[in-house]
């Protein structure tokens, strides 16, 4: 039978080579991940670029005849262009009041979004007379 130093040592040991195996798995996990991050950031760009391209092609030719001449898929080509994103400028940082209102939510003077069934708005009251109201006379204008 194995004695407690025994038994503590062989439990390191295996704890050890454990530990190496799960060390080396998340660091190649890890080293994985940040090349695909660094890739998937190249293809972006490289997609952004053919859109701006295709754009300024349809200006002299269809996609259809551009995928004839590449041998480029026509679906490809159209998703390329359609996800490009137009260049209007550079868009403004929110300020701190613009970040505030953005956070709030829809604005409650919306058009009303009501359906059809919804009854009709109730006509208008008409106002009683009070001693307090001015008359209103008619003035014509020259």
């Amino acid at each position: 039978m194995a004695t407690a130093d025994e038994i503590e040592r062989r439990v390191e040991q295996a704890d050890t080579a454990r530990s190496a195996k799960r060390a080396a798995a998340a660091q190649q996990v890890g080293a994985l991940a940040q090349r695909r991050a660094v890739i998937a950031e190249e293809l972006s760009d490289v997609e952004g670029q053919l859109g701006e391209v295709l754009a300024e092609a349809s200006e002299v030719m269809d996609i259809d005849e551009l995928a004839r001449f590449t041998d480029v898929a026509a679906s490809d080509l159209t998703r390329w262009l359609t996800a490009r994103k137009p260049n209007r400028g550079k868009r403004k940082r929110p300020t701190a009041s613009t970040e505030g209102d953005a956070n709030r939510g829809p604005s409650t003077a919306r058009a009303s979004t009501a359906s059809p069934t919804s009854p009709p708005p109730e006509p208008p009251q008409a106002r009683t007379s009070n001693a307090e109201d001015p008359t209103r006379v008619p003035v014509e204008v020259a």
